[in-house]
């Protein structure tokens, strides 16, 4: 069996929980639709600098200072063009890269300068989606595109955006989330939101334990109930690992493990924001070994300057892993995606397992 190397996993088919469309945008896009809508208030004048600026700003070691990078993309999102662009470019990357399923999460509250109400967001994006997965179709790529909605943390809008969700969520809308500064923004202050959520059989991830620890963890999922955690890296406080390699799991990560609760784990993304010193200290390769249900997530692929491809390979050249641990991987992401139980079960069976059974051999 060959090792996987950044070339042949390309060629792997993947799936992506855990993506920020206004963190995802082409350098030269963000370029064009500055010039577009007269913002002026960009760092660079050049895709290539741009580039590199985004990277090396969002390399602060914080979650607020990396944050703040957003400012410019989201400023060239406030048009139905911009929206819709974004989106299809979205969708041409990711299928380009070989993402078969991909969960895109955004928060509409933050393009509205323009006059868009918040539906005519939604609807804007959505078409951008769709027009994404035809272009890709033309081009002999196969991409689903599901929609997270995202509410600000510190924002007081969560429950409108989680009605938001509900009632686009048979047009391409997959499910809820919280985002933002985690640190005096607990997941508890949006309970009428989640609660909103559970009472209509409606799915949300929440992001918790990325930059605070086990406390945003516990909240969203004992006060909240989350399906999913997005990062929620800090999982890792409540295990002890012994010296001779054994590790002991507190009653939170015992539960977390128990009842399968998807980790929403961005490694690129965790060394940026100070979550991890380094790659090489990243829990993942801990929680795989303890089979909590790990997935690979590129959080902001522009911020991070990055792909799914390239977060697999790192983690491959970091912790040694094979094609039967991608596969795996893979796996736990399909199984942990917003859509229904038999279309999952059909992209795992039709499309996940023939593609890696040809790199394994």
């Amino acid at each position: 069996m060959n090792a996987p190397e950044l070339t042949t996993i390309r060629s792997a088919p993947k799936v992506l929980l855990h993506d920020h469309l206004d963190g995802g945008l082409r350098p030269e896009t963000v370029l064009e639709l500055a010039e577009q809508c007269g913002y002026d208030e960009l760092p660079a004048t050049t895709a290539s600098e741009l580039a590199q600026w985004f990277r090396t700003a969002a390399d602060s070691g914080s979650l607020e200072l990396y944050l703040e990078t957003f400012a410019h993309t989201v400023a060239v999102m406030q048009t139905p063009e911009g929206l819709a662009r974004v989106a299809r470019e979205c969708a041409e990357d990711l299928a380009d890269d070989n993402v078969v399923y991909a969960e895109i999460r955004f928060a509409p509250e933050q393009h509205l300068e323009q006059g868009l109400s918040l539906d005519e967001v939604v609807e804007h994006v959505l078409e951008g989606f769709r027009a994404g997965e035809s272009a890709a179709r033309v081009a002999g790529r196969e991409i689903r595109i599901g929609c997270l909605l995202t509410a600000m943390r510190h924002a007081a809008r969560s429950r409108e955006i989680a009605e938001l969700a509900v009632r686009f969520r048979d047009r391409g809308v997959v499910g809820f989330d919280i985002a933002g500064a985690e640190a005096g923004n607990p997941p508890s202050r949006h309970l009428d939101a989640f609660e909103y959520m559970r009472d209509a059989n409606a799915h949300f991830t929440i992001h918790a334990g990325e930059a605070f620890g086990l406390p945003s963890i516990h909240e969203a999922i004992a006060f909240c109930g989350a399906d999913r955690l997005g990062h929620g890296v800090r999982i890792v406080d409540d295990i002890d690992v012994a010296g001779q390699g054994g590790a002991e799991l507190g009653r939170l990560a015992n539960y977390v493990r128990d009842m399968r609760i998807p980790l929403e784990l961005c490694p690129s993304s965790n060394v940026q924001t100070g979550a991890v010193a380094a790659l090489s200290d990243h829990p993942f390769g801990l929680l795989a070994d303890l089979r909590f249900r790990v997935t690979v997530n590129t959080d902001n692929r522009l911020m991070s300057d990055t792909s799914m491809s390239r977060e697999m390979a790192a983690l491959v050249e970091t912790f040694g892993y094979g094609w039967t641990d991608l596969e795996r991987f893979t796996i736990n992401a399909m199984k942990s995606a917003f859509i229904p139980f038999d279309e999952r079960l059909a992209l795992i069976d039709d499309v996940i397992k023939p593609g890696y059974a040809v790199l394994i051999g």
